[in-house]
């Protein structure tokens, strides 16, 4: 898989985390531990990308 291949496919990653997130967050009663691991799985998508994307 090429670098661009990768990033394409972690920005994807990445909005399907925030679409998943966004409807933990506004349910009623929303599970601390979903929203925490989400938040986490974002964030090293994140990291990635922006590891990537220096090169």
């Amino acid at each position: 898989m090429s670098t661009v291949e990768r990033i394409e496919s972690l920005k994807f990653k990445h909005a399907q985390i925030d679409q998943r997130l966004h409807s933990e967050a506004t349910r009623p009663m929303p599970d601390e531990a979903v929203l925490h691991a989400l938040k986490k799985q974002k964030l090293q998508i994140k990291d990635e990308l922006h590891t990537l994307q220096e090169r």
